[in-house]
């Protein structure tokens, strides 16, 4: 039965009190057993050790029992034999680790009376463990120079077992360069140094592998091996060397991990690969390496494991520093764990300035603080930062001082201001941290142009514009501020000096507002374009420029122009028609133009009045005045027709125009050729011939037709009393005349022209073109007959 622990601690206090004077203690007895022995196996009779035959029969009587120091139940007393029985299967290693003897104390207890008996239990090691290589892969780099009888350190194999079980012999695979020797640590250990026997020569064999075996020396012995590679380098004639022998260092028990210990650091004289340094640990316990990790490269020393002060005060790292030559330096650092950090970082603001002008200079000093933490070690070590992402830069000038210099350039344009927050932490723990805010103003440079919403603007204006009227605006923003910032804005000279820029518009030069200076003519200018510049007021002032064009809208400001007939007031022109003309017959072309354009140009004809109604007609859209129907004997001779030529403006403009037509006899439309069968018959020559022909057997008889026309005229003059005029007699329209119009288009190319003209008594008829030679006048009335000729087109 298993003694409870308030039980047994009153037991143990009996015990000291009768430490002293208790007659019945008895030397310490001592007791071996091998590890992994099988549970129950014999250990020793407490009976015969006690020297006493009656004992056993005591042992239940007495409630013996055997209690360890640990509490733990290894043992067990069989109160009936008085055996001591191996109560579990013990493993060396875990009990004592490397310790060696492994002792468990005990002791055998009588309770009644109280007497107890002092005990050791001896656990011995058997060879139970292989050893074995932190580093299965070894790596030497040594150079070519390395001269013979260099020793180089190797890792030792590690091997939880104890004294002869242990480690006891290194071998090397044969090879004609190196040997192995065997040296001792402080602790008792063995460990290997591979010694080099022959000069290595890296470009015959630039890489040597090797086998490095461990043997321990149990029966049968146990190995374990690693591959050593060795990498032949150039010359390296200097090892590192730290800057102390040995480290010490203060590390708070409660330290995080990772957190860092301490950062060792050596310097090697050799320059290139020979002088990379690379640190680690030199010949240290599997503990040490759980416990704690050194950055190769950095030499920073971290903690790998929480540490426990109650446990273990120190510790001693052995480490080494080899360069790229595979030469060594050796150091150590002893860590002396303590207690903890409870003072935050203090930061003292000494100057700050602001505002910083945006073209600062890098390395511009903005703010100068210092650092401040009560603690000391570690919890007074402090790491100082900033943001990220911040033109800002902290830079330490001497022991915990530091300032906030300007890395790039700054920009008010994206950010006015900086709010900065200084953050300070000590590497205690838990570690305590201390911010400061401090705001950086950015105060502005003229560094920005003006620029305009708009590369070009494009401004319309209606012609017959009021002077001053307000046509449009130019924009331009400047991303600075302030003075920097004002517009000005202005006309540029234009690049067409025949422009008179300045009698046309003008600008604000506060606001961008362009105004017409005066009214504007479509049809003298329609379009025309300049530049114009903005400019800030910063020093020195930049500007750009953008274009504008302004285009003239066309006004319904001109009426139509009646280029034929013409309408001077000077003596009217008739038209001639023969009364055989057919219906369509082209009477007249009136041509009209209008100076607007666009749809206000658009032309269109229309007969507002005529003598005879129904009569002719005028085609809308080409003015051509044509009959309407057949003329017959009843038909009026002269005839006055009154046309309007309208364009599409709005609102639309128009112009009158009076076209006097004149009937006659003896004309019809197979005698007026037309010019494309005058132009027909000349490329024809046996139709020329027969023309001609025709012609002369005609004229004759023409040529009496004309003298009584003649003189039939010239009757009717002399009665009708008519000087000076030769125009057709004007004469109100009957009131029952309407308005016409017609349609249509010119189908035959026509010119002909009638002028009455008095004053000498003579008249002159023009009509068509010439077409037979001239005929000498032989008298007043043939000069008559001659100028009527004349103007049927007869010379």
């Amino acid at each position: 039965m298993e003694l409870g622990r308030p039980q047994h601690i009153r037991q143990v206090l009996l015990f000291f009190v009768f430490l002293g004077g208790s007659a019945a203690c008895s030397e310490t007895l001592c007791y071996s057993v091998a590890e992994e022995m099988e549970t129950g196996s014999f250990i020793a009779n407490v009976v015969k050790d006690l020297g006493g035959e009656g004992v056993v029969e005591d042992l239940a009587a007495r409630g013996a029992r055997v209690i360890f120091d640990d509490y733990k139940p290894y043992l067990w007393l069989d109160q009936q034999t008085g055996n001591l029985l191996l109560n579990e299967q013990l493993d060396r290693e875990t009990l004592c680790d490397l310790t060696e003897p492994c002792i468990l104390h005990f002791q055998v207890l009588f309770e009644n009376p109280l007497q107890f008996f002092r005990a050791e239990l001896w656990v011995k090691d058997i060879n139970d463990h292989t050893p074995t290589f932190l580093d299965k892969d070894i790596l030497l780099k040594i150079s070519e120079g390395t001269a013979p009888g260099t020793s180089f350190q190797m890792e030792s194999a590690q091997d939880l077992d104890v004294g002869k079980n242990a480690v006891q012999n290194y071998t090397l695979s044969p090879n004609p360069h190196f040997h192995l020797k065997l040296q001792d640590s402080e602790e008792g250990r063995k460990y290997p140094e591979l010694v080099l026997d022959q000069s290595l020569d890296r470009e015959k064999e630039p890489e040597l592998r090797l086998t490095l075996t461990a043997w321990d020396g149990g029966s049968p012995p146990r190995s374990g091996t690693a591959v050593v590679r060795i990498l032949v380098l150039d010359i390296n004639d200097n090892a590192p060397e730290f800057e102390r022998p040995v480290y010490e260092v203060q590390v708070p028990e409660n330290s995080p991990l990772d957190a860092l210990v301490i950062k060792v650091s050596a310097t090697d004289l050799d320059a290139g690969i020979n002088g990379e340094l690379s640190y680690s640990f030199s010949h240290v316990s599997r503990d040490i390496r759980k416990t704690f990790d050194i950055h190769p490269i950095s030499g920073e020393v971290h903690l790998k494991a929480l540490l426990d002060f109650e446990l273990i005060q120190s510790y001693t790292i052995n480490i080494q520093a080899v360069d790229g030559g595979s030469l060594s330096g050796k150091s150590a650092i002893l860590v002396r764990v303590v207690d903890v950090n409870d003072n935050p970082p203090e930061i003292v603001i000494t100057s700050l300035t602001s505002p910083v002008p945006e073209n600062a200079s890098p390395e511009m000093v903005v703010a100068v603080f210092s650092l401040r933490d009560q603690d000391s070690g570690d919890n007074g070590k402090m790491v100082c930062s900033i943001e990220d992402n911040l033109p800002f830069l902290l830079k330490p000038t001497f022991k915990n001082f530091y300032t906030l210099v300007t890395e790039r350039p700054l920009d008010r344009e994206t950010s006015t201001k900086y709010n900065i927050t200084i953050t300070v932490t000590d590497l205690g723990t838990p570690r305590l941290k201390t911010q400061h805010n401090i705001t950086v103003l950015v105060s502005d440079v003229n560094d920005n142009a003006p620029a305009f919403t708009q590369t070009s603007y494009t401004l319309f204006i209606p012609e017959n514009n009021s002077p001053a009227l307000h046509i449009g605006s130019v924009s331009a923003t400047d991303r600075d501020a302030a003075a920097n910032a004002q517009v000005t804005y202005s006309l540029l000279q234009p690049q067409d000096p025949s422009l008179p820029l300045d009698s046309l518009v003008s600008i604000n030069a506060d606001n961008g507002h362009l105004f017409a200076l005066r009214a504007l003519d479509f049809e003298a200018l329609q379009a025309f374009e300049f530049l114009v510049g903005a400019t800030d007021h910063g020093s020195p002032a930049l500007s750009s420029q953008a274009l504008v064009r302004v285009q003239v809208l066309d006004a319904n400001d001109n009426a139509p122009f009646v280029l034929y007939p013409l309408q001077n007031g000077s003596a009217p022109c008739t038209e001639l028609v023969p009364r055989a003309a057919e219906p369509g017959y082209v009477v007249s072309k009136v041509v009209a133009v209008d100076s607007d354009s666009g749809q206000n140009a658009w032309l269109s004809y229309q007969l507002l009045k005529a003598t005879e109604p129904g009569l002719f007609s005028v085609w809308a859209h080409n003015g051509e005045v044509r009959t309407a129907r057949l003329l017959s004997e009843r038909d009026a001779a002269k005839h006055r027709l009154l046309l309007l030529v309208k364009d599409n403006g709005e609102p639309p403009l128009s112009a009158s125009v009076t076209l006097h037509v004149l009937l006659v006899d003896g004309f019809s439309q197979p005698y007026l050729p037309l010019p494309e069968v005058a132009a027909a018959a000349a490329q024809t020559d046996p139709l020329t011939v027969y023309l001609v022909v025709a012609l002369a057997s005609v004229s004759s008889l023409f040529l009496f037709s004309v003298l009584a026309f003649i003189a039939v005229r010239l009757c009717r003059r002399s009665r009708s009393g008519l000087v000076g005029g030769c125009s057709v007699p004007e004469a109100h329209f009957p009131g029952h005349l309407v308005d016409v119009t017609g349609t249509g288009t010119l189908s035959q190319s026509y010119q002909y022209e009638v002028c009455l003209t008095g004053g000498s008594g003579t008249s002159e008829f023009k009509f068509l073109k010439p077409i037979i030679p001239n005929l000498p006048p032989q008298n007043p009335e043939m000069e008559e007959s001659h100028a009527f000729l004349n103007g049927f087109g007869f010379n």
